[in-house]
């Protein structure tokens, strides 16, 4: 698969402060990339780059294959995280006039805003003032107007900011849609479960500098360490003497009869090892291997480079 957007070596300095330091990020064509990192990490400044908005000090960006020029801006779509509308404009009428500020025609983005605002459950606010809706209204309003005009590169900054579960849930489902349709979408975030649930590869970035990088699903099998859940019926000591030296107890619980119980693989133990090990023991329901979710990772990783930094 190629990729539609490449960050080559990034470097920006504000003043005293180095916001990019060499940053390098490749973003597949027609996937759900997620750019994480602590606030002041340097995001938003990539973003602001890959906008145009400023240019970096040295580096380049690539898009679709090319260097970044102002001709691109019609195909990237950006939602920020500090949103803006004009309040006192009625909300048609404003999405009518950002839509044509985007190069649509006012035939063509009146028809796809009526199907928009139909699918978001707002079509009875078109005429009502931008003031008079609620947040959540609100949001869908901006989300509307930064994907309708179909752009190849969509950079989404924490879109699920202010939405109940619910339009969340919609916001989600209408990421995934985009995606099917062709997009590319880069989502900015600090909400972990939204990254598990929908990007496929990720970027930490955490003070200017691209700390780690890749699929998530990989990410993830490299961030294993060997935990177990395992329930089971039956003498907890004897269950306990059977894990002998090749797995520690971590935690355990019962409830009914039934022990819920947490261990972690010792001395190159396989999960087929520790079964034959405690199935003469005790009566086993269930294994199931505790893979480390983003959040813990982000936290893991973070925690490990501010470790690193202080020994330094």
């Amino acid at each position: 698969m190629s990729n539609l957007l490449v960050a080559d070596k990034i470097t920006k300095t504000y003043q005293h402060h180095m916001a990019l330091n060499e940053v390098s990020i490749a973003v597949p064509e027609q996937s759900i990339f997620g750019l994480l990192g602590p606030n002041g990490a340097g995001k938003t400044s990539l973003i602001r780059i890959i906008n145009q908005i400023t240019g970096p000090d040295s580096g380049q960006i690539l898009f679709n294959g090319k260097p970044l020029a102002s001709k691109h801006i019609e195909q990237i779509g950006y939602l920020p995280e500090e949103r803006g509308l004009y309040k006192k404009m009625e909300v048609g009428e404003q999405a009518l006039y950002l839509a044509q500020l985007k190069g649509m025609e006012k035939y063509e983005a009146k028809k796809k805003l009526k199907d928009w605002f139909e699918r978001f459950d707002i079509a009875p606010w078109w005429n009502k003032r931008i003031e008079e809706l609620s947040k959540g209204m609100a949001q869908k309003v901006q989300f509307i107007v930064t994907v309708l005009h179909e752009p190849k590169l969509l950079i989404l900054d924490e879109p699920f900011s202010g939405f109940d579960p619910i339009n969340a849930n919609l916001i989600k489902e209408e990421i995934l849609r985009l995606r099917e349709n062709g997009a590319t979408i880069v989502l900015s975030t600090h909400n972990m479960g939204s990254v598990e649930e929908i990007c496929e590869h990720i970027a930490l970035i955490n003070k200017s500098n691209v700390v780690l990088s890749g699929a998530v699903k990989q990410i993830q099998q490299d961030f294993k360490e060997g935990i177990f859940n395992i329930q089971f019926k039956g003498n907890k000591i004897a269950f306990t003497n059977a894990l002998w030296t090749g797995a520690e107890l971590l935690d355990s619980t019962e409830l009914d009869g039934v022990t819920n119980a947490t261990v972690r693989l010792l001395n190159n133990t396989q999960p087929n090892d520790l079964l034959k090990a405690i199935i003469p023991h005790v009566e086993v329901l269930g294994l199931q291997e505790i893979i480390p979710t983003m959040g813990e990772i982000f936290i893991k990783k973070v925690q490990e480079e501010k470790k690193e930094a202080n020994h330094e």
